[in-house]
């Protein structure tokens, strides 16, 4: 069971993780021995609520498949069970972004006063300029 938030978790059994062979250098390690995890999470066939899926399914994350399939490769470390720690993180650390909302924007206006007091003191700034210029006769 993985805990997302006191009231949201996600059981084991809707997590499908597979062990693949890493990409990249380590020699014979790399070739022989599957450390890499391939974990997919299918987030319409889910036991989170329809409101969490729309917001996860909204996303324009790379990793999710037009099916609704999170699929996210952890291979930066040599074992396997250090692999699978990470995926499953990164799984938790994504769900938990996108279930954040955004404050919405409070719209600031000036008041009325505080646009006199600007251009009052614009005009101001204005006339010391003007009696800086040589006088014309």
């Amino acid at each position: 069971m993985i805990e997302l938030t006191s009231q949201l978790s996600i059981a084991d059994q809707e997590i499908e993780l597979q062990a693949i062979r890493a990409q990249g250098s380590g020699g014979q390690n790399v070739n022989k021995v599957s450390s890499a995890i391939h974990l997919r999470f299918n987030i319409t066939s889910s036991s989170l609520p329809d409101e969490v899926k729309a917001r996860l399914l909204e996303s324009t994350d790379s990793r999710l498949t037009s099916e609704g399939v999170m699929v996210i490769k952890a291979q930066r470390f040599r074992t396997q069970e250090k692999n699978k720690e990470d995926a499953i993180s990164r799984l938790t650390e994504w769900v938990s972004a996108q279930l954040k909302q955004d404050k919405p924007r409070k719209s600031t206006r000036l008041s009325r006063a505080v646009k006199a007091r600007r251009k009052d003191a614009k005009q101001a700034q204005s006339q010391r300029k003007q009696h800086r210029q040589k006088v014309q006769f």
